[in-house]
């Protein structure tokens, strides 16, 4: 079997629930975001999945996506790691996109880029980091992580450049599945919330 990897956003936090760019800042979950890590945790546990077992688990080391990680029970099989942080937004960590674009008319963070953070090109490498890895062997792999880099993700496994990651929506807590289709880099499942229903 290919290996396929298995993509989980953190639950959510009062800056996401606001539309605030949360990029280093250490913003820890809301009582819903712990609720829907262990839903989560429970979708992952049961038929088809059966917990993964055999499954190579990273977590981004910010708080809200390690504790997402230790609520859906794979705390102790995972590993922080610095790739999977979420974009650095630099001048416009904090900010929504509506105060953005007050000064920065039309602007798109996958176009445009942030001032004083991470460069498009810094964020597909990272991305393209965490496809390799994923790729390295014949297992599948689980990653907490958040939004942004999630969707960079997205885009770079299926060969695409980050400016698709702009199509590419993700909701807190949501699950999805990069795999393949006749030998070729595939979304077998996207931004699935049913697990919060």
């Amino acid at each position: 079997m290919a290996a396929r990897i298995f993509l989980a956003r953190h639950g959510q936090t009062e800056w996401s629930l606001s539309g605030r760019h949360t990029g280093r800042t250490d913003i820890p979950l809301l009582d819903e975001g712990r609720r829907g890590a262990k839903l989560l945790g429970e979708r992952l546990h049961r038929s088809p999945w059966d917990g993964l077992p055999g499954v190579e688990v990273r977590t981004s080391p910010l708080v809200r996506a390690k504790e997402t990680c230790e609520l859906a029970g794979f705390g102790d099989r995972a590993q922080e790691w610095d790739a999977l942080m979420e974009f650095d937004y630099g001048a416009y960590e904090g900010l929504t996109p509506p105060e953005i674009k007050a000064g920065r008319p039309g602007w798109l963070i996958w176009r445009d880029g942030v001032p004083e953070g991470e460069t498009l090109a810094e964020v597909s490498a990272r991305a393209d980091e965490v496809v390799d890895w994923a790729r390295s062997a014949d297992r599948d792999a689980l990653v907490f992580a958040h939004g942004h880099i999630l969707r960079a993700l997205g885009a770079r496994w299926l060969g695409l450049d980050i400016s698709f990651a702009a199509r590419i929506r993700l909701e807190p807590t949501s699950l999805s599945v990069l795999g393949w289709a006749y030998g070729e880099p595939a979304i077998e499942r996207w931004n699935d919330t049913g697990h919060l229903a």
